[in-house]
Order: structure tokens, then sequence, then C-alpha cells
């Protein structure tokens, strides 16, 4: 589709702003016009890279005055073609607004700008006994995560991203910068915006500094790997678990195929069969009894080769595989692509949900891996296909769609932690209803332009 080219007022204005932050490197460009997913790229016509909040707000005013469309830009690390630019217009990077602002150790909280990464916050809160718990596969920024509501292998235990922000800085359609809460713990002061912004990728404003909370640091911590004869035992395993109380930091779900994935692309030995990987967090001997427990839950089902450590070096070892389980995936079948979908349910209809889905997998020609964070309901399928294939993109595509109607059908949703996108839009309606309406009279209100990241999450 033929794009009219950047006003040259606007080109003026932000190269007046930005000097050399401003640019049209093709190569650039590129980078910034795909992400994780399997759409094709779909470059923004400028980049920006801001170092301060001021120059956010000018940028949006300046893309305001003349109706040019705004896509924030984190690590690209999106699964749902977040970031890419299908209208074209300015694309803002906010790496290099990447600073750790405050860490307040007594209050167990830091102020960070969205550019910082998880990893780049955790290192720096070294030694403080204290560490920040939202753990997506990728090194994302955090403004890219709450602007996902992303969550990971902890959530079963400390929550996504909506339990662990505080406050967010945001820059709004017209340059407007608000802050949505304070570090309080609690508020009750009107509406909660924090709230609306987290989940809300991109399209009502630009987030440029967050509040989160830390966590202690546990004073001991296991891992324990359990293989299983079937994917229905394994899955029961979890629903006992969760359903007894046991207060398990970490429970996923790889099935075979992942497991050989793993394998092969980390290094590791795991028996092929259904496995869940666990961590537990707590005292010495809350760890022993919490490991002991699943342990007898995990034989109940068949679980017999339990096996738990307590060395760090191990359980880096295991988690680091276990998130880099999508490349892993990737790995099998060198030049394609991935569909990663991912649906969450209530807990007590998750078997059932994996159970169909696995004869799903069965019956497709592709090369298909499922795992997830089932302690909170939520699973993944990474369906690798080739691109240029017609045949394999609708058969990912059909295969995607039966996953989503199943899990609606099952009170769930379409996505636990991926987002919409544009790789969702048709199953936001089934999902929300009416609420979809209420979502666009949200969205008119703050952007009546629809200048930010158009065509996500709805149309129009």
């Amino acid at each position: 589709m033929h794009r009219p080219p950047l006003p040259i007022s606007l080109v003026d204005t932000l190269t007046e702003l930005l000097d050399d932050r401003f640019t049209t490197d093709p190569n650039i460009l590129e980078d910034h016009g795909k992400d994780e997913s399997s759409y094709p790229c779909s470059p923004p016509d400028a980049v920006c890279f801001p170092q301060s909040k001021e120059e956010v707000s000018e940028i949006l005013k300046a893309c305001s005055g003349t109706r040019t469309p705004v896509i924030p830009f984190g690590k690209g690390t999106s699964v749902e073609g977040q970031v890419l630019a299908r209208q074209g217009g300015i694309s803002i990077d906010l790496s290099r607004m990447n600073n750790i602002l405050a860490v307040h150790q007594e209050d167990m909280d830091a102020v960070v700008q969205a550019g910082a990464t998880r990893m780049q916050l955790n290192e720096a809160l070294n030694g403080s006994g204290l560490f920040f718990s939202v753990d997506p596969g990728a090194d994302a920024t955090l403004g890219g995560m709450a602007g996902t509501r992303a969550s990971g292998t902890n959530t079963v235990r400390y929550g996504t991203m909506r339990e662990n922000v505080l406050a967010l800085q945001v820059v709004l359609a017209d340059g407007r910068i608000i802050q949505t809460s304070s570090r309080a713990r609690k508020s009750a002061a009107g509406y909660d915006l924090t709230h609306l912004f987290i989940g809300s990728e991109g399209t009502l404003g630009i987030i440029t500094e967050l509040t989160v909370k830390l966590h202690p640091v546990p004073e001991c911590i296991s891992s324990a790997v359990c293989p299983f004869p079937s994917i229905k035992d394994a899955v029961n395993a979890v629903i006992r678990t969760i359903q007894s109380g046991v207060p398990i930091a970490r429970i996923e779900f790889l099935d075979p195929l992942q497991i050989e994935a793993v394998n092969k692309y980390s290094n590791l030995s795991c028996e092929v069969a259904p496995t869940l990987f666990l961590e537990f967090n707590g005292t010495k001997n809350s760890v022993e009894e919490q490991s002991r427990s699943v342990q007898k839950i995990a034989a109940e089902f068949g679980g017999t080769k339990f096996e738990w450590s307590t060395d760090d070096d191990e359980r880096h070892r295991l988690w680091q595989a276990r998130h880099n389980a999508y490349f892993a995936a990737l790995d099998l079948r060198p030049g394609c692509r991935a569909k990663a979908t991912d649906v969450c349910v209530p807990i007590s209809r998750l078997a059932e949900c994996i159970e169909e889905t696995a004869k799903d997998i069965a019956l497709s020609s592709l090369n298909i891996t499922m795992l997830g964070h089932v302690g909170d309901g939520n699973f993944h399928l990474v369906i690798v296909f080739d691109p240029s294939s017609r045949q394999e993109r609708a058969e990912a595509e059909s295969l995607n769609q039966r996953i989503v109607e199943r899990a609606l059908t099952m009170e769930g949703t379409c996505t636990g932690e991926h987002g919409i996108g544009i790789g969702k839009l048709n199953f936001l309606q089934a999902e929300k209803g009416e609420g979809v309406d209420v979502m666009r009279q949200i969205k008119s209100a703050l952007d009546p332009l629809n200048l930010m990241n158009p065509g996500k999450i709805f149309l129009g």
C-alpha cells in the first residue's frame, strides 16, 4: 500500500529536536517493523530515539499536529505484531530511556524508565536482598512488559505486571504528561488509571516511567524436574498441587517434543516425556516441606522420577532452558517461523483443554510444541511453519482459531499474556462483547485522532 511521505514540517521539527536521534535509515526502519511474530515486516517511516519524557512529549505534540501515527517500541520481543507500523508513521524507540531512577529498599519498590529491561533491574538489585519477579522469556523492556500486561514463570506465586506495577508516568497523544498514581501500596483516589494503561499495547499513550514492586530474595530456592506417563497425569498433578494450597513459585509444563527441543538447544538430558519444571521458595524447612508435598502428589499421578536440587547453577541452567524454549522449538526446523499462541482457562478446565489441544496437535502436519505456565491455567503452542507456504500458514491459523474458541467455551481468554496486537483482533469481540465498544470509547477520549499504535487491539 502506498504511503504519503512524512510532512516536511514534521521532519524539520523532529530533526531540530533530536538531531541524529531522528532517522530514516532503511536498516533501522526494518528493525523497527518486525517483532518475534510471524507477520511480514511493516516498517515505520522514521524512528525517534528520545532520552527524556519531555522529548517524548514534544514528539507526540508534533505528530498530533500533523496527524502522524506513533508506535512505541521497546525491544521488539512481542509475538502478536504489536510494533508493526501497518499505517506508517513514527516509531518511538525508548531504549535510551533505560535508567534505574530509584530503589527504595525499605518500601520494596523501584522507579525505572520504560526502556530499562527486567534483567537490568535485577542486576541493579544485586546485593539488596530484593528482586523483580515478572519474567517473560525475553529480556523485554519494563515499559513493553506493562504495555502487554506480561507475566512469566513466577506468576503463580508473585503475579503479573498487573499486580507488580504501582504507578506509571504516561505521555498522552496530545503530549500531556500524567502520573497515574503514587508509591503508596493502595489508593482509593479516583479512577484506577494505572491499570487502564497496563495492557493497552501503546494504543492510549506512551509509558515513560514505572514504579514497580520488589520482593525479598528467598532464603532458600529449590528446583525440580518430574516426567509423567501422560499429559493428563502431568496436568492433573498441577491441578492437585494448586488446589492443595502449596505456595509453589513456579510450575511449568513441557510436552515431549518441547523437551526434545530444549534438550538439544540447551544441552539438557531430561527424559523425553510430558514434564513439569518446578521451583520452591522460602526457608530451608518450608522448601523441603513443599518439595516433599509435591513429590507425593506427583507420585500419585505416575511422576515417580521427581528430582530436586538447591544447586544454583543447576537451577539457573534449568530455567534458562525454559526461557529459551521458543527458540529451541524454532531450531527444530531451521529457516521457519513460529505462530506462538497462548490461552488461559480456569484451572479446573485445564486438563480438558490441554488434552483436546493435544489431539489437534496429533492430527497436524506441522511441528508443534506445547508448554506453559500451567499453575495459573495458561499454556502456549509454538506452531513452526514455512512462511512461504500458504497451506502451512493457513493450517497454523486454523489451529490457533480452534484453540482460542475452545478456551472461550471454557470461560477462558484468547490470550493469557501475549496480548491482542494484530494477531488476535478477531477474537476480542467474541470474548468481550459490548466491552469492546467501551474500549473504543476510552480510546476515542484519549486519542481522538487514532494516532497511538493504530490497528492494534481492535480496528478503527
